[in-house]
């Protein structure tokens, strides 16, 4: 995995999860507690409910991002940057300072003008971004989005979302970002469920991750909770995304998402890491292959990166013995027990195995297929 050093800030699997807090200088903007148009005002939010808080990053959006307001142009976005700028020189704390734009104009005017980074929430649909970055040699939030830039966020499918965030290549510091919420009319609960669900494949994109999902829908609906009730699902949610592997948290509630996400890390499981070795996070073969793609390996290979384990119970003796024969056939093991036993393989050595069990063992058999298949 690699590490991104963000104005001095380290991000990724060799530094604690950071917090990025959110500024709005955009009067459309939602959320309303975020958002200002006094330079003054706003630097005092940064220092008191952001930085004061735990917030490492405060990232700053000149206009709202919801669909159901009209897109700005980099000109627009343009004549909103000077309140940004007064706004980041009176901040007595030192924040990295990232912008939220579409725009390597916008993206080039706040880089000179003393921001730090930049928050691409159309994923490089702007091919100069990229080259922006590069030059200022300033870390970059990719959003997966399609290549429009009038549409960041709106991929549906995971598959789609994964492939979106390689759109025009990476830079050496970028941060992958995999767009949760409802950023199209397509885009269901259940896409943001499946995504959240299938996060650790995005560490086969071998760059550190970052989510915002801060009272989102998808979270809101498990509970019936309205966005004022829904920080405790957000906090649940933060943990187990840092534990699952994302480096960055965007959110309004900085305090309580700090400490979730350092609760998240906590309970992360420890990887062996050397400047040769590192024990990847693999617990599914979609994973197994987003790694093996990375690095171009074999596809195939994925079928064995990990394992399985099943508790099988009421077994005759005989039964017992057929199945462990043909496990270690297969090579996975039966191992029997006093109350049972436990079979332990592969997802490629249980598929096989599930297809040469005997009709005694067809229960068992339709277990390992829906499994593993």
């Amino acid at each position: 995995m690699r590490n991104v050093d963000a104005a001095g800030l380290g991000i990724g699997d060799d530094h604690p999860p950071r917090i990025m807090g959110v500024l709005n200088v955009s009067a459309e903007s939602p959320y309303k507690p975020s958002v200002f148009d006094d330079p003054g005002e706003a630097a005092q939010f940064v220092d008191e409910s952001l930085v004061g808080e735990g917030a490492d990053i405060v990232d700053v959006g000149l206009e709202s991002a919801n669909k159901r307001f009209e897109v700005l142009s980099a000109e627009g976005e343009l004549e909103r940057l000077d309140t940004a700028v007064e706004t980041i020189e009176s901040v007595s704390g030192d924040p990295v300072f990232s912008i939220e734009t579409r725009y390597h104009e916008v993206a080039e005017a706040a880089l000179d003008r003393g921001f730090d980074m930049v928050n691409d929430i159309c994923g490089f649909a702007d091919p100069e971004m990229p080259r922006v970055c590069e030059e200022y040699d300033a870390a970059v939030a990719k959003m997966a989005s399609p290549p429009d830039l009038e549409r960041p966020g709106a991929v549906e499918e995971v598959d789609d979302i994964y492939d979106a965030l390689s759109l025009n290549g990476f830079t050496d510091k970028t941060i992958v970002d995999p767009a949760f919420g409802g950023w199209s009319e397509d885009k269901t609960l259940a896409h943001d469920r499946e995504t959240f669900e299938r996060l650790r494949e995005f560490r086969g994109l071998g760059r550190p991750i970052l989510v915002s999902i801060n009272r989102k829908n998808f979270l809101r609906d498990i509970a019936g909770r309205d966005t004022e009730g829904a920080l405790p699902v957000s906090l649940a949610a933060t943990a187990m995304a840092v534990e699952r592997g994302a480096h960055v948290v965007r959110t309004h509630d900085v305090a309580e998402t700090r400490d979730a996400a350092l609760v998240g890390e906590a309970f992360s499981r420890h990887r062996v890491r050397d400047p040769t070795v590192e024990e990847l996070d693999v617990t599914t073969e979609r994973e197994a292959e987003r790694h093996l793609d990375r690095v171009g390996g074999d596809s195939d290979a994925a079928a064995h990166a990990v394992t399985r384990v099943f508790e099988v119970t009421g077994l005759t003796a005989d039964e017992r013995e057929t199945l462990s024969a043909l496990a270690v056939e297969h090579g996975a093991r039966y191992v029997p027990g006093e109350r049972g036993g436990l079979l332990v393989g592969t997802p490629g050595a249980l598929r096989g195995l599930s297809r040469d069990l005997p009709d005694a063992l067809d229960a068992l058999s339709g277990v390992l297929r829906e499994s593993v298949e």
